[in-house]
């Protein structure tokens, strides 16, 4: 770095004049005073002094400033920065003399990344070249930086964060804080940025220190024609012998709807084929069913077909795996009276091979609590770990009183629900004993209001029917046909019941699938099938009980069909993976990309009690092998509940180890996360970007067919202004002093010479 100094006066014609005018008289009174004084000594050097403090005063009139100019010893520095994300890999750059084939945008700027593009610059200019794309992905706590180690711990509640994407502002501000003397910079970019800060933001900061940015936009500003597989939704487990619903979503750029026959292939040898309506310019959503003949774990894979106007292909398939396993559902039903209702949902539950029922009656009538054969218990489970075992608990026209459910019972099961993912459903009855629960730990779990005033419930003569609310369509619950439009026809035509429970309205959270055909009040019609989460766990309200009526001209098809699904939908998230002392399950079972997923873990001492406060954590490792682990914390110490959270940042495949320090228990499963690891191909450029990037920092915007421009205007720019530091010496504190002192000292010796 070299440095030279100057002085400096910020003079005018006005204050030189006046100056020199002051200095002149002062001199004149001196010379007076002087000679009047016989030419003293004395008053000499007093007159002396008198025209210095003048001097002064006359020199800092004129704004004297000390000036040092520092300037480098290197050349000034271009930074070109390409991007190479995802995103680049987009085929939409025609180039004029071949307007019928299309090139990936990275391709088109492949020649700003040679160095012998920008060898007319080297006599004068340092021309650096980086590529970026975004910021690496996180492994540590949120708000961390990326480690050079594979693993790292995660306290529950503080999730990863998102990973790789493109980063616009990081690159910008990297670039001036990296080198000194930077002259401008390059940006050849799509403009499709994703994370850290709004690049103007960047552009602001490059503005301030005088650093052109000239941009080279690359790709389509309108997104090519494009069919897109978005999402495959396969379900974590599938149960062999019963259909899977795998849904699926399709994004299309196309201009008209057309027909596809989309295929799935197994990992097993089986083929599946279903025709789907691609709606144009925007997404369709559809589902194919698969039923699996045989246990263990398999990858399905869903292809559309490319259609004729398509441009891209690459996004047309997606795989998911899928674990196929044998199914045994521990269901207990409670009831009172055997009504109808409970009879036919006994015999529905007891059929059904995957499923293994108890019922236990209050009777009045019994001499002591139980039932006729082997699906009958004696009495309520006693303790944490008998009731444990239950995937789904049925409560029929029973409360809490004598020789029926006590407050203890009630609150294990409202902790059944809310710390081991149980399901729970209520199931009213015209004697109105549920009434008595709304006192219990139950209440909460309730997804409707009822009304006190009306214990006894509504019955007519004539029959009454559901009618499906908009959620009700869309639900699995309610699926008993396997079109939409069939599956309402189905419900229109289902025999109808006489009575229904005296429910309000739907309490706030609820999901209300099934409303009364005619019956209203002041908050709208009446809910009569609804569920609500409650902790980890469902919980559903059924309010007729004549959903066994349904039987009537068909059997069992749609009666066993929807409890079924039912316990089955209960059930499903408790029975993601467990094995002999731990439970674990998460939400959302298919998480996304970035998506933070809870993870909840039920664990069990070798006794068979719940353990409280313990040391549970789970390894997760990524497909790319990095590992994390996520340490849980304890959220009901009675169930023996923990949970964690995570964040993935990687798509594909996730291994889990969950484990507990003070039973030495682990548990093995897997999850899988779907998405890009960073943007999709396909996208639409955004040049506004760029633009407004060149706009801010008084650069320009290149089109890439006439890059050599930029070569051009980079050679032309001036050097940058050399680093000044200015010195103020009219306004120092110094300078002052020094002239307030030369004052006090002028009018001290005037004084001890007897002039005044």
């Amino acid at each position: 770095m070299r440095s030279t100094q100057s002085l400096l006066f910020q003079w005018t014609p006005w204050t030189l004049i006046f100056s020199v005018l002051a200095v002149i008289a002062v001199a004149v009174f001196s010379a007076i005073a002087w000679r009047r004084s016989d030419y003293r000594r004395s008053t000499g050097l007093l007159e002396m002094l008198r025209l210095t403090v003048a001097i002064m005063a006359a020199v800092l009139f004129n704004q004297p400033e000390w000036i040092e100019e520092f300037r480098p010893d290197q050349r000034p520095t271009v930074v070109v920065l390409w991007d190479d994300s995802p995103s680049m890999k987009t085929r939409d750059v025609v180039a004029p003399d071949k307007p019928g084939e299309a090139v990936a945008r990275d391709e088109t700027i492949k020649q700003l990344t040679n160095k012998a593009f920008w060898q007319k610059l080297d006599e004068r200019i340092n021309v650096v070249i980086e590529p970026f794309s975004g910021a690496s992905d996180a492994i540590g706590a949120q708000g961390g930086t990326p480690k050079e180690n594979s693993e790292d711990e995660l306290r529950a509640g503080e999730p990863a964060t998102a990973g790789s994407r493109t980063n616009l502002f990081d690159p910008l501000t990297g670039a001036a804080d990296k080198h000194d003397h930077l002259l401008a910079v390059v940006m050849a970019s799509d403009g499709d940025w994703n994370a850290g800060k709004p690049p103007v933001e960047a552009a602001t900061r490059l503005r301030l220190r005088e650093t052109p940015v000239f941009t080279i936009p690359v790709g389509s500003p309108t997104r090519l024609p494009d069919v897109d597989l978005v999402s495959l939704d396969a379900p974590t487990f599938g149960i062999a012998g019963k259909q899977v619903r795998i849904p699926f979503t399709i994004d299309s750029s196309l201009p008209r709807d057309y027909v596809a026959t989309v295929e799935l292939k197994t990992s097993g040898g089986e083929s599946l084929t279903k025709e789907v309506r691609v709606a144009a310019m925007s997404r369709s959503t559809d589902a194919i069913l698969w039923k699996p003949s045989e246990t263990g774990d398999f990858t399905v894979k869903l292809t559309v077909p490319p259609h004729g106007d398509e441009r891209l292909a690459l996004n047309n398939e997606l795989s998911a795996p899928i674990a196929v396993r044998e199914e045994k559902l521990r269901v207990l039903v409670v009831e009172s009276y055997p009504r109808w209702e409970y009879r036919y949902l006994r015999n529905a539950l007891s059929r059904d091979p995957g499923i293994e029922v108890s019922c236990l009656l209050f009777h009045p009538k019994l001499t002591k609590q139980g039932g006729g054969n082997q699906d009958y218990i004696k009495a309520f489970p006693e303790g944490l770990d008998e009731l444990a075992k239950f995937d789904v608990v049925f409560l029929g026209d029973v409360g809490c009183e004598e020789n029926q459910l006590t407050e203890e019972q009630c609150r294990l099961l409202k902790g059944l629900v809310e710390h081991q993912a149980s399901g729970l459903v209520f199931m009213p009855g015209m004697q109105g004993r549920q009434f008595s629960l709304l006192d219990t730990e139950l209440e909460p779990l309730y997804p409707v209001m009822l009304d006190l005033a009306q214990t006894d419930g509504w019955g007519s003569r004539t029959p009454n029917h559901f009618e499906l609310t908009e959620m009700g369509r869309r639900s699995l619950l309610t699926k008993l046909a396997d079109t939409r439009d069939d599956n309402i026809e189905v419900w229109e035509g289902l025999p109808g019941f006489q009575w229904y429970a005296p429910v309000l309205r739907a309490k706030a959270g609820s999901e209300v699938l099934c409303v009364h055909e005619s019956a209203t009040n002041e908050y709208g019609r009446l809910p009569l099938l609804a569920t609500r989460t409650f902790g980890a766990g469902k919980v559903l309200f059924m309010g007729t009980d004549g959903a066994w009526r349904w039987r009537k001209g068909v059997e069992d098809k749609y009666h066993y069909r929807f409890w079924g699904q039912v316990v089955r939908w209960m059930a499903y998230q408790r029975n993601m993976a467990k094995g002999e002392t731990m439970r674990l399950y998460y939400s959302p079972d298919q998480p996304l990309i970035r998506q933070t997923l809870t993870l909840n873990a039920n664990v069990m001492e070798l006794s068979g009690e719940p353990l409280s406060k313990g040391d549970v954590a789970a390894r997760i490792v990524a497909p790319s092998g990095k590992a994390k682990t996520v340490r849980f914390r304890s959220v009901g110490d009675e169930w023996g509940a923990f949970t964690g959270q995570f964040t993935a940042v990687e798509p594909g495949k996730h291994e889990v180890s969950l484990s507990a320090k003070q039973t030495g228990g682990v548990l093995e499963t897997s999850f899988y996360v779907q998405g890009d690891a960073a943007e999709s191909v396909g996208k639409p450029a955004r040049p506004e970007v760029l633009a407004e990037i060149a706009r801010v920092t008084r650069g320009q915007m290149i089109d890439i067919t006439k890059a050599n421009e930029v070569v051009r205007r980079l050679a032309d720019l001036p050097e940058p202004p050399a680093e000044m530091r200015r010195l103020q010496l009219w306004s120092h504190p110094v300078a002052a002093a020094v002239l307030i002192i030369l004052l006090g000292l002028f009018w001290s010796l005037r004084k001890v010479a007897g002039l005044i």
